[in-house]
Protein backbone atom coordinates (compact mmCIF):
# COMPACT_ATOMS: atom_id res chain seq x y z
CA UNK A 1 0.00 0.00 0.00
CA UNK A 2 1.43 3.37 -1.05
CA UNK A 3 1.06 6.33 1.27
CA UNK A 4 2.86 9.59 2.05
CA UNK A 5 3.36 11.03 5.52
CA UNK A 6 2.85 14.80 5.85
CA UNK A 7 5.40 16.08 8.36
CA UNK A 8 6.07 19.41 10.03
CA UNK A 9 8.87 20.90 7.88
CA UNK A 10 11.88 22.84 9.07
CA UNK A 11 10.71 26.46 9.04
CA UNK A 12 13.83 28.36 9.96
CA UNK A 13 16.73 28.37 12.35
CA UNK A 14 15.65 27.96 15.96
CA UNK A 15 12.10 26.85 15.12
CA UNK A 16 11.48 23.47 16.74
CA UNK A 17 7.69 23.20 16.79
CA UNK A 18 4.52 24.58 15.24
CA UNK A 19 0.88 24.88 16.22
CA UNK A 20 -1.81 23.42 13.98
CA UNK A 21 -4.07 26.44 13.60
CA UNK A 22 -6.50 25.22 10.95
CA UNK A 23 -7.04 22.15 8.79
CA UNK A 24 -8.30 22.99 5.30
CA UNK A 25 -9.18 19.36 4.57
CA UNK A 26 -10.70 16.46 6.46
CA UNK A 27 -10.18 12.71 6.35
CA UNK A 28 -11.51 11.28 3.11
CA UNK A 29 -11.00 14.48 1.10
CA UNK A 30 -9.25 14.27 -2.25
CA UNK A 31 -6.26 16.61 -2.58
CA UNK A 32 -4.08 17.71 -5.46
CA UNK A 33 -0.31 18.01 -5.42
CA UNK A 34 0.78 21.36 -3.91
CA UNK A 35 -2.73 22.01 -2.58
CA UNK A 36 -2.64 23.85 0.77
CA UNK A 37 -4.03 21.46 3.38
CA UNK A 38 -3.14 22.98 6.77
CA UNK A 39 -2.20 26.31 8.34
CA UNK A 40 0.68 26.31 10.83
CA UNK A 41 1.91 28.89 13.33
CA UNK A 42 5.25 29.22 15.07
CA UNK A 43 6.42 31.80 17.60
CA UNK A 44 7.80 33.77 14.65
CA UNK A 45 5.43 33.53 11.71
CA UNK A 46 2.34 31.81 10.30
CA UNK A 47 2.65 29.51 7.32
CA UNK A 48 0.73 27.18 5.02
CA UNK A 49 1.69 23.60 4.28
CA UNK A 50 0.92 22.03 0.88
CA UNK A 51 0.50 18.36 0.16
CA UNK A 52 3.58 17.00 -1.64
CA UNK A 53 1.43 14.48 -3.54
CA UNK A 54 -2.06 14.03 -4.85
CA UNK A 55 -4.38 11.48 -3.30
CA UNK A 56 -6.90 11.06 -0.49
CA UNK A 57 -6.42 12.18 3.10
CA UNK A 58 -6.27 8.88 4.96
CA UNK A 59 -5.55 10.14 8.47
CA UNK A 60 -5.24 13.44 10.31
CA UNK A 61 -3.05 12.80 13.33
CA UNK A 62 -3.07 16.23 15.02
CA UNK A 63 -6.09 18.29 15.94
CA UNK A 64 -6.35 22.04 15.57
CA UNK A 65 -4.61 23.77 18.45
CA UNK A 66 -2.08 20.99 18.98
CA UNK A 67 1.64 21.68 19.03
CA UNK A 68 3.78 19.39 16.89
CA UNK A 69 7.55 19.26 16.72
CA UNK A 70 9.48 19.65 13.46
CA UNK A 71 9.61 16.31 11.68
CA UNK A 72 6.47 14.92 13.25
CA UNK A 73 3.87 13.27 11.01
CA UNK A 74 0.59 15.17 11.23
CA UNK A 75 -1.34 13.55 8.37
CA UNK A 76 -1.17 10.73 5.85
CA UNK A 77 -2.20 10.86 2.19
CA UNK A 78 -2.63 7.66 0.17
CA UNK A 79 -3.87 6.74 -3.26
CA UNK A 80 -6.97 4.91 -1.99
CA UNK A 81 -7.50 6.70 1.31
CA UNK A 82 -6.35 3.74 3.41
CA UNK A 83 -3.24 2.81 5.33
CA UNK A 84 -2.33 0.25 8.03
CA UNK A 85 -3.36 1.00 11.60
CA UNK A 86 0.14 0.29 12.83
CA UNK A 87 1.43 3.19 10.75
CA UNK A 88 -0.58 5.54 12.88
CA UNK A 89 1.01 4.21 16.02
CA UNK A 90 4.53 4.76 14.78
CA UNK A 91 3.80 8.06 13.06
CA UNK A 92 2.50 9.82 16.15
CA UNK A 93 5.10 11.24 18.45
CA UNK A 94 3.27 10.04 21.57
CA UNK A 95 3.79 7.23 23.97
CA UNK A 96 2.16 5.62 26.98
CA UNK A 97 4.47 6.38 29.86
CA UNK A 98 4.62 5.98 33.60
CA UNK A 99 4.49 9.55 34.87
CA UNK A 100 6.13 9.82 38.29
CA UNK A 101 4.89 12.87 40.16
CA UNK A 102 5.33 13.99 43.73
CA UNK A 103 2.55 15.46 45.82
CA UNK A 104 2.70 19.21 46.37
CA UNK A 105 2.98 18.56 50.08
CA UNK A 106 6.50 17.30 49.47
CA UNK A 107 5.76 13.75 50.64
CA UNK A 108 8.46 11.28 49.85
CA UNK A 109 6.06 8.91 48.17
CA UNK A 110 5.37 9.07 44.44
CA UNK A 111 2.37 7.95 42.46
CA UNK A 112 2.51 6.34 39.05
CA UNK A 113 -0.19 7.14 36.52
CA UNK A 114 -0.52 5.50 33.12
CA UNK A 115 -1.29 8.22 30.59
CA UNK A 116 -0.63 9.08 26.94
CA UNK A 117 1.62 12.16 26.94
CA UNK A 118 4.04 13.77 24.54
CA UNK A 119 7.63 14.27 25.75
CA UNK A 120 7.04 18.03 26.07
CA UNK A 121 3.92 17.60 28.22
CA UNK A 122 5.60 14.87 30.26
CA UNK A 123 8.46 17.25 31.14
CA UNK A 124 6.03 20.01 32.12
CA UNK A 125 4.20 17.59 34.43
CA UNK A 126 7.40 16.56 36.14
CA UNK A 127 8.89 20.03 36.41
CA UNK A 128 5.73 21.51 37.93
CA UNK A 129 5.07 18.46 40.15
CA UNK A 130 1.45 18.12 39.09
CA UNK A 131 -0.31 15.56 41.33
CA UNK A 132 -1.86 12.45 39.83
CA UNK A 133 -5.35 13.37 40.98
CA UNK A 134 -5.06 16.68 39.13
CA UNK A 135 -3.88 14.98 35.93
CA UNK A 136 -6.91 12.73 36.07
CA UNK A 137 -9.16 15.80 36.17
CA UNK A 138 -7.56 17.60 33.21
CA UNK A 139 -9.72 17.24 30.14
CA UNK A 140 -7.41 16.83 27.16
CA UNK A 141 -8.12 18.83 24.01
CA UNK A 142 -5.77 16.83 21.79
CA UNK A 143 -6.32 13.86 19.55
CA UNK A 144 -8.34 11.12 21.31
CA UNK A 145 -8.53 13.31 24.42
CA UNK A 146 -4.75 13.58 24.75
CA UNK A 147 -3.49 16.27 27.13
CA UNK A 148 -1.64 19.00 25.22
CA UNK A 149 0.83 21.72 26.25
CA UNK A 150 -2.00 24.27 26.21
CA UNK A 151 -4.05 22.12 28.61
CA UNK A 152 -1.15 22.03 31.08
CA UNK A 153 -0.51 25.76 30.78
CA UNK A 154 -4.21 26.47 31.35
CA UNK A 155 -4.20 24.27 34.44
CA UNK A 156 -1.08 25.95 35.84
CA UNK A 157 -2.45 29.44 35.24
CA UNK A 158 -5.74 28.51 36.91
CA UNK A 159 -3.81 27.15 39.88
CA UNK A 160 -1.90 30.44 40.25
CA UNK A 161 -5.11 32.47 40.12
CA UNK A 162 -6.76 30.25 42.71
CA UNK A 163 -3.81 30.64 45.07
CA UNK A 164 -3.51 34.40 44.60
CA UNK A 165 -7.18 35.13 45.38
CA UNK A 166 -8.07 34.94 49.09
CA UNK A 167 -11.58 33.75 49.94
CA UNK A 168 -13.71 36.53 51.45
CA UNK A 169 -14.74 34.41 54.41
CA UNK A 170 -11.15 33.82 55.55
CA UNK A 171 -9.06 36.08 57.76
CA UNK A 172 -6.05 37.46 55.86
CA UNK A 173 -2.83 35.77 56.83
CA UNK A 174 0.34 37.58 57.78
CA UNK A 175 2.34 35.85 55.08
CA UNK A 176 1.35 36.46 51.44
CA UNK A 177 0.32 33.55 49.28
CA UNK A 178 3.21 32.50 47.07
CA UNK A 179 2.53 30.55 43.93
CA UNK A 180 5.00 28.19 42.33
CA UNK A 181 6.75 29.47 39.19
CA UNK A 182 5.30 28.06 35.99
CA UNK A 183 7.93 26.46 33.79
CA UNK A 184 6.33 26.73 30.39
CA UNK A 185 6.48 28.80 27.23
CA UNK A 186 3.50 30.99 28.21
CA UNK A 187 4.44 34.68 28.58
CA UNK A 188 5.06 35.75 32.16
CA UNK A 189 2.76 38.72 31.64
CA UNK A 190 -0.08 36.40 30.61
CA UNK A 191 0.17 34.52 33.90
CA UNK A 192 -0.20 37.73 35.90
CA UNK A 193 -3.06 39.30 33.94
CA UNK A 194 -5.66 40.91 36.19
CA UNK A 195 -9.19 40.03 35.16
CA UNK A 196 -12.19 42.21 35.87
CA UNK A 197 -15.91 41.70 35.32
CA UNK A 198 -16.87 44.65 33.10
CA UNK A 199 -20.35 43.22 32.55
CA UNK A 200 -21.47 44.85 35.81
CA UNK A 201 -21.33 48.19 33.97
CA UNK A 202 -23.21 47.10 30.85
CA UNK A 203 -23.29 44.70 27.91
CA UNK A 204 -19.92 43.38 26.78
CA UNK A 205 -18.52 40.94 24.26
CA UNK A 206 -15.52 38.89 25.35
CA UNK A 207 -13.22 37.60 22.61
CA UNK A 208 -10.05 35.72 23.42
CA UNK A 209 -6.88 37.15 21.90
CA UNK A 210 -5.62 35.34 18.83
CA UNK A 211 -2.25 33.65 19.03
CA UNK A 212 -0.71 36.38 16.89
CA UNK A 213 -2.17 39.17 19.01
CA UNK A 214 -0.85 37.52 22.19
CA UNK A 215 2.62 37.36 20.65
CA UNK A 216 2.45 41.01 19.62
CA UNK A 217 1.32 42.00 23.13
CA UNK A 218 4.19 40.02 24.63
CA UNK A 219 6.79 41.58 22.30
CA UNK A 220 5.50 45.13 22.86
CA UNK A 221 5.51 44.76 26.64
CA UNK A 222 8.98 43.23 26.55
CA UNK A 223 10.28 46.13 24.46
CA UNK A 224 8.88 48.82 26.73
CA UNK A 225 10.23 47.05 29.81
CA UNK A 226 13.65 46.56 28.22
CA UNK A 227 14.40 50.00 26.76
CA UNK A 228 13.61 53.54 27.97
CA UNK A 229 11.64 54.88 25.02
CA UNK A 230 12.01 58.48 23.81
CA UNK A 231 10.45 59.88 20.62
CA UNK A 232 11.60 62.90 18.60
CA UNK A 233 9.58 64.49 15.78
CA UNK A 234 10.44 66.53 12.70
CA UNK A 235 8.60 67.74 9.61
CA UNK A 236 10.06 67.37 6.15
CA UNK A 237 9.12 69.04 2.88
CA UNK A 238 8.67 66.03 0.64
CA UNK A 239 7.30 67.98 -2.35
CA UNK A 240 10.11 67.22 -4.81
CA UNK A 241 10.26 63.51 -4.00
CA UNK A 242 6.45 63.22 -4.01
CA UNK A 243 6.06 65.02 -7.36
CA UNK A 244 8.84 62.90 -8.90
CA UNK A 245 7.05 59.77 -7.72
CA UNK A 246 3.73 60.87 -9.21
CA UNK A 247 5.26 61.79 -12.57
CA UNK A 248 7.46 58.68 -12.93
CA UNK A 249 5.28 55.97 -11.35
CA UNK A 250 3.58 54.79 -14.53
CA UNK A 251 6.81 54.84 -16.54
CA UNK A 252 8.59 52.85 -13.85
CA UNK A 253 5.84 50.22 -13.59
CA UNK A 254 5.63 49.88 -17.37
CA UNK A 255 9.39 49.50 -17.79
CA UNK A 256 10.21 47.41 -14.72
CA UNK A 257 6.90 45.51 -14.43
CA UNK A 258 6.96 46.28 -10.71
CA UNK A 259 4.62 48.47 -8.69
CA UNK A 260 6.23 51.63 -7.33
CA UNK A 261 5.20 53.19 -4.00
CA UNK A 262 6.77 55.94 -1.94
CA UNK A 263 8.30 53.47 0.51
CA UNK A 264 11.28 52.40 -1.69
CA UNK A 265 12.13 56.08 -2.30
CA UNK A 266 12.02 56.82 1.42
CA UNK A 267 14.06 53.73 2.24
CA UNK A 268 16.89 54.95 0.01
CA UNK A 269 17.07 58.22 1.94
CA UNK A 270 16.75 56.48 5.32
CA UNK A 271 19.65 54.15 4.56
CA UNK A 272 21.77 57.13 3.46
CA UNK A 273 21.14 58.77 6.83
CA UNK A 274 21.89 55.55 8.72
CA UNK A 275 25.28 55.38 7.00
CA UNK A 276 26.10 58.81 8.43
CA UNK A 277 24.92 57.87 11.93
CA UNK A 278 25.84 54.20 12.58
CA UNK A 279 24.87 54.50 16.28
CA UNK A 280 21.21 54.50 15.17
CA UNK A 281 21.80 51.20 13.36
CA UNK A 282 22.94 49.47 16.55
CA UNK A 283 21.91 47.15 19.39
CA UNK A 284 22.82 46.51 23.01
CA UNK A 285 24.40 43.18 23.93
CA UNK A 286 25.06 42.93 27.65
CA UNK A 287 27.19 45.96 28.51
CA UNK A 288 28.38 46.41 24.92
CA UNK A 289 27.07 48.38 21.95
CA UNK A 290 26.98 46.47 18.67
CA UNK A 291 27.40 48.73 15.64
CA UNK A 292 26.06 46.84 12.66
CA UNK A 293 27.86 47.18 9.35
CA UNK A 294 24.86 45.79 7.50
CA UNK A 295 21.57 47.53 6.80
CA UNK A 296 18.73 45.03 7.17
CA UNK A 297 15.64 47.23 7.25
CA UNK A 298 12.48 45.92 8.88
CA UNK A 299 9.25 47.05 7.27
CA UNK A 300 6.11 46.84 9.39
CA UNK A 301 3.30 45.32 7.32
CA UNK A 302 -0.38 45.16 8.22
CA UNK A 303 -2.10 41.79 7.93
CA UNK A 304 -5.73 41.33 6.83
CA UNK A 305 -6.74 40.50 10.42
CA UNK A 306 -5.37 43.81 11.70
CA UNK A 307 -2.19 42.37 13.19
CA UNK A 308 1.32 43.49 12.24
CA UNK A 309 4.41 41.65 11.12
CA UNK A 310 7.87 42.99 10.30
CA UNK A 311 9.58 41.32 7.32
CA UNK A 312 13.19 42.36 6.75
CA UNK A 313 14.74 43.77 3.57
CA UNK A 314 18.31 42.49 3.77
CA UNK A 315 21.21 44.61 2.55
CA UNK A 316 18.92 47.47 1.64
CA UNK A 317 21.97 49.68 1.02
CA UNK A 318 23.02 47.44 -1.86
CA UNK A 319 19.71 47.65 -3.74
CA UNK A 320 18.72 50.19 -6.38
CA UNK A 321 15.20 51.57 -6.65
CA UNK A 322 14.02 48.55 -8.62
CA UNK A 323 15.50 46.15 -6.07
CA UNK A 324 13.90 47.97 -3.16
CA UNK A 325 10.52 48.15 -4.91
CA UNK A 326 10.65 44.44 -5.69
CA UNK A 327 11.55 43.57 -2.09
CA UNK A 328 8.83 45.80 -0.65
CA UNK A 329 6.16 44.37 -2.94
CA UNK A 330 7.24 40.76 -2.51
CA UNK A 331 7.45 40.84 1.28
CA UNK A 332 4.19 42.77 1.64
CA UNK A 333 2.32 40.36 -0.62
CA UNK A 334 3.63 37.24 1.08
CA UNK A 335 2.96 38.75 4.51
CA UNK A 336 -0.70 39.21 3.57
CA UNK A 337 -0.84 35.61 2.34
CA UNK A 338 0.94 34.13 5.40
CA UNK A 339 3.78 32.92 3.21
CA UNK A 340 6.74 34.49 5.01
CA UNK A 341 9.50 32.23 6.29
CA UNK A 342 10.74 32.63 9.91
CA UNK A 343 14.18 33.77 8.71
CA UNK A 344 12.55 36.65 6.82
CA UNK A 345 11.29 38.38 9.97
CA UNK A 346 14.47 38.40 12.03
CA UNK A 347 17.92 39.95 11.87
CA UNK A 348 16.76 43.51 11.23
CA UNK A 349 19.01 46.42 12.20
CA UNK A 350 16.44 49.25 11.94
CA UNK A 351 12.67 49.30 11.39
CA UNK A 352 10.36 51.63 9.47
CA UNK A 353 6.61 51.72 10.01
CA UNK A 354 4.33 53.66 7.68
CA UNK A 355 1.54 55.21 9.74
CA UNK A 356 0.57 57.38 6.80
CA UNK A 357 -1.03 54.46 4.96
CA UNK A 358 -3.86 54.70 7.50
CA UNK A 359 -4.08 58.49 7.36
CA UNK A 360 -2.26 58.98 10.67
CA UNK A 361 -0.17 62.15 10.84
CA UNK A 362 2.32 60.81 13.38
CA UNK A 363 2.73 58.47 16.32
CA UNK A 364 5.15 57.02 18.85
CA UNK A 365 6.15 53.56 17.62
CA UNK A 366 7.52 50.87 19.94
CA UNK A 367 11.09 49.70 19.29
CA UNK A 368 11.39 46.34 17.57
CA UNK A 369 13.79 44.58 19.94
CA UNK A 370 16.71 44.05 19.90
CA UNK A 371 17.10 47.10 17.63
CA UNK A 372 17.83 50.55 19.06
CA UNK A 373 15.42 52.68 17.05
CA UNK A 374 12.33 52.70 14.85
CA UNK A 375 11.08 55.38 12.44
CA UNK A 376 7.40 56.14 11.82
CA UNK A 377 6.43 57.98 8.63
CA UNK A 378 3.15 59.90 8.76
CA UNK A 379 0.59 60.84 6.16
CA UNK A 380 1.61 63.39 3.52
CA UNK A 381 -0.48 66.55 3.73
CA UNK A 382 -0.54 69.85 1.84
CA UNK A 383 0.44 72.67 4.19
CA UNK A 384 1.46 76.32 3.87
CA UNK A 385 5.21 76.63 4.33
CA UNK A 386 7.83 79.35 4.13
CA UNK A 387 10.22 78.82 1.22
CA UNK A 388 13.23 80.77 0.02
CA UNK A 389 13.05 82.37 -3.44
CA UNK A 390 15.38 84.74 -5.33
CA UNK A 391 13.00 87.51 -4.33
CA UNK A 392 13.05 86.51 -0.65
CA UNK A 393 10.92 84.35 1.63
CA UNK A 394 7.46 83.40 0.42
CA UNK A 395 4.57 81.25 1.57
CA UNK A 396 3.68 78.33 -0.67
CA UNK A 397 1.62 75.17 -0.50
CA UNK A 398 3.97 72.23 0.02
CA UNK A 399 3.65 68.49 0.58
CA UNK A 400 4.73 67.87 4.18
CA UNK A 401 5.41 64.68 6.12
CA UNK A 402 6.02 64.16 9.85
CA UNK A 403 8.75 61.73 10.87
CA UNK A 404 8.84 60.22 14.38
CA UNK A 405 11.96 58.47 15.66
CA UNK A 406 11.60 56.35 18.79
CA UNK A 407 14.96 55.35 20.24
CA UNK A 408 16.54 53.49 23.13
CA UNK A 409 17.73 56.23 25.46
CA UNK A 410 20.36 53.93 26.96
CA UNK A 411 22.59 54.38 23.92
CA UNK A 412 20.92 57.13 21.85
CA UNK A 413 20.66 60.63 23.28
CA UNK A 414 18.34 63.36 22.06
CA UNK A 415 21.17 65.20 20.34
CA UNK A 416 22.14 62.16 18.27
CA UNK A 417 18.53 61.44 17.40
CA UNK A 418 18.04 65.05 16.35
CA UNK A 419 21.12 65.03 14.13
CA UNK A 420 19.98 61.82 12.43
CA UNK A 421 16.50 63.23 11.80
CA UNK A 422 17.88 66.49 10.41
CA UNK A 423 20.15 64.55 8.06
CA UNK A 424 17.16 62.53 6.91
CA UNK A 425 15.16 65.73 6.36
CA UNK A 426 18.05 67.15 4.34
CA UNK A 427 18.18 63.99 2.20
CA UNK A 428 14.44 64.16 1.51
CA UNK A 429 14.25 67.89 0.83
CA UNK A 430 17.29 67.91 -1.44
CA UNK A 431 15.87 65.21 -3.71
CA UNK A 432 16.58 66.20 -7.30
CA UNK A 433 13.37 66.39 -9.32
CA UNK A 434 15.46 65.76 -12.48
CA UNK A 435 16.62 62.36 -11.24
CA UNK A 436 16.23 59.67 -13.88
CA UNK A 437 14.63 56.32 -13.12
Amino acid sequence: MSYTEIKIPQMGEGVTEATITRWLVKEGDKVEEDQIIVELATDKVDNELPSPVGGIVARILCKEGEVARVGKTIAVVSADGKYPDETRKTAEDIQTVAVNVKHETGDAGEDTFRLVLSPLVRNMVRENRIPVQDLENIKGSGLDGRITKEDIERFLNDRIREKSVKPADKIPQAEPVRSEPVRSSAPAEEKNNITEDFSVFGDVEIVEMSRMRRLIAEHMLHSVKTAPHVTSFVKADITNLFNWYKSHREEFEKREREKLTLMPLLLKEIVRALRDFPAINASISGNSIVYKKYFHIGMAAALPDGNLIVPVIRNADQKNLYGLAKSVNDLSQRARNNQLQPDEIKGGSFTVTNLGSFGTLTGTPVINQPEAAILATGAIRKEPAVIETPEGDAIAVRQMITLALTYDHRIIDGALAGKFLMQLVKNIESFDIKTSI
